[in-house]
Parts: structure tokens; C-alpha cells; sequence
């Protein structure tokens, strides 16, 4: 019997290749492992009310959203921890100076500062978010995570950074110029720690696959990290293993190495 007990996925450039589609080598991989009895959790910057349905595709009931901000264990939350207000605040402040536009997700909602810029229409398109709405000052108590989307992939040092906040890239093409807003204390590796906790599961039996600099926490909190072949190239030095691209059945040829698969 395996001594892995669950698994833990990021989607853009690790489950989803950049056409938004996923290889049958992927699929048939997380299928493989469900089987197993390998408890299978989505860990993503998105928020979790547009990834619901590439949930139910692969059967997947866990999520972990927002850069680490929400997890639900087969639908019970586990986790939660909104932005502090006056955070929030300064990003809108900064943006509108510098006429820059912020995604701010909540737990059904993604609030826009307009939905009219190209950037935004671009940045929509590209994560094929739906739930969008205007953000209000109404809102500003419900915000779990924030991308900002400047004007350049610099654009991010227009913001002086309070203590336990950083920026993330975001680690897809045409998308570099925009930043996620993490916290040092709420990020994927974060909600993976609280859900481990919570099922009893040791790090050793943890397995996990990212691309981007905001799994970082992610792929060091696992006993088993692995960072894509297409990694944003900061990345490796905190994973255990590298495996090949989105585009060349990363996945899949990750989760042999360790004699989950069979041919």
C-alpha cells in the first residue's frame, strides 16, 4: 500500500497548458492516484468559485483558492482569511494613481476596478473568469486575494510593500505584467499545512506540482515537491524534483517517478 495519502495541483501551467486544455497523460495520471486512494486537492490562485467545474471533471472535491486565503475539504471550509481592509485600501490608492486596474476576489465574486480597459478584457479571457462584477467600497471586507495588472512586468515597484506582503508574478504568457498579492502567513503552502492538520496526514505523505513563484510555500511544505519542466526558473531551488512541461506530460511522468503509475 502507498505511504502517499494525498496530492495537491496547481491549474495554469501545471494541470492546464496554455491553450487552457489538459493532456489525457494528466488525466489519466490523477485518475490513477484517486484510485489508489490518494486524496486529489486543487491549490491555485484562482478563485474557487470559477474552478468548480475542472473540479467535477477530474473528481475533485478539495480546493485550496485565493493563493492559500480559502479551503474547503469535499466542501466543508477549513480555512479562511480575508485581507486586512487597510491593505486593500492602499493597493486601490496606489492603482488609481498610477492608473493601474486590480482583479479583488471574494468567495463568489471577481470585483474589477473597471471592466472596460484591454488589460482587463485580456487578463478575463485568459483565466476565463466569469463572476465578474464592479468593485465597490461595499466589498472591501470580503477580499480573500488580489492581482494587480500594471503597465509593465516592472510595473510592481510602484508599491511600497508592508511587512509580510509580497508580490508573485504571474507565470503565463501575455500575463507578466500583472502581480498576485501574497501574504507571508496566507499562501498555498498555508492552507496545505491547516488541511494536512486537519486529516492527520505527515508531510512525507504529501506530494504536490507548481510552476509559479507563488508555490513556492507550496512545493516546501510537501515531502514531495515537484516544480514543472516550464517553471519560472526561482522555483527549482525549492522543489525536491524536477519533472518535464505542462506540454510533455509533467504530471503524469512526475507521479511515475515515485511508482504511482502504471504503463
Amino acid at each position: 500500500m502507498t505511504a502517499y495519502k494525498i496530492l495537491f495541483l496547481d491549474i495554469d501551467g501545471t494541470l492546464l497548458r496554455p491553450d487552457h486544455t489538459m493532456e489525457q497523460s494528466t488525466k489519466k495520471a490523477i485518475s490513477q492516484v484517486q484510485k489508489q486512494g490518494i486524496e486529489t486537492v486543487l491549490a491555485t490562485g484562482r478563485p474557487i468559485h470559477e474552478i468548480t467545474e475542472l473540479g467535477t471533471e477530474l473528481k475533485i472535491e478539495s480546493f485550496i483558492g485565493y493563493n492559500g486565503a480559502l479551503a474547503l475539504y469535499k466542501g466543508e471550509k477549513v480555512f479562511a482569511e480575508p485581507m486586512d481592509v487597510k491593505s486593500v485600501e492602499y493597493f486601490l490608492e496606489v492603482a488609481a494613481i498610477h492608473k493601474h486596474d486590480i482583479v479583488l476576489y471574494s468567495s463568489t465574486t471577481n470585483f474589477f476596478t473597471s471592466l472596460e480597459s484591454p488589460k482587463v478584457k485580456a487578463f478575463i479571457e485568459t483565466f476565463d473568469l466569469r463572476k465578474n462584477e464592479n468593485y465597490t467600497d461595499d466589498n472591501v471586507g470580503d477580499i480573500l486575494g488580489m492581482t494587480i495588472i500594471t503597465d509593465s512586468e516592472t510595473g510592481n515597484d510602484r508599491y511600497s510593500l508592508e511587512e509580510g506582503i509580497h508580490f508573485s508574478q504571474v507565470h503565463v504568457n501575455g500575463m507578466r505584467h500583472c502581480f498576485d498579492v501574497i501574504r507571508d502567513k496566507v499562501n498555498k503552502g498555508v492552507g496545505i499545512q491547516v488541511l494536512l492538520d486537519r486529516l492527520g496526514i505527515p508531510k512525507s505523505s504529501a506530494i504536490a506540482f507548481g510552476d509559479g513563484m507563488n508555490d513556492k510555500e507550496m512545493l516546501s511544505t510537501v515531502g514531495e515537491g515537484f516544480a514543472m519542466g516550464n517553471a519560472h526558473e526561482n522555483l527549482f531551488q525549492y522543489a525536491k524534483h524536477k519533472t518535464t512541461s505542462v506540454t510533455d506530460s509533467g504530471v503524469y511522468n512526475g507521479l511515475k517517478s515515485l511508482g504511482l503509475i502504471e504503463e
